[in-house]
């Protein structure tokens, strides 16, 4: 049976597309026979998926819009003050954020 538009919206809200496109760029590139290829993930990004978070949950926690995250993930912006702080928190002791998270 079809999923309706609200299980839809609900499906994707909970979606991480970031994590699930760089794990399919890494088991493409892992399908190369004899090559060895190396992706580059950003401080932030390796911050995030230590804390299991989705974009949304980890934007919230840091308190700035999804846009935003994405711009440090992929290096056209850097964070500063509180959130580089939360940041290395995330990196350093992902089950601190667990306990807080929203």
């Amino acid at each position: 049976m079809p999923m309706t538009e609200k299980e839809l919206k609900e499906r994707d809200a909970k979606r991480d597309l970031g994590a699930e496109l760089l794990e399919s760029i890494v088991q493409m590139k892992s399908g190369h026979a004899g090559r060895i290829h190396k992706v580059e993930i950003s401080p932030v990004t390796a911050a995030r998926l230590k804390s299991s978070l989705s974009q949304a949950d980890f934007a919230r926690l840091l308190g700035v819009s999804i846009r935003t995250l994405q711009d440090w993930e992929q290096g056209r912006r850097q964070p500063s003050g509180a959130a580089r702080t939360l940041i290395t928190i995330a990196e350093r002791r992902p089950d601190v954020l667990k306990e807080i998270t929203l």
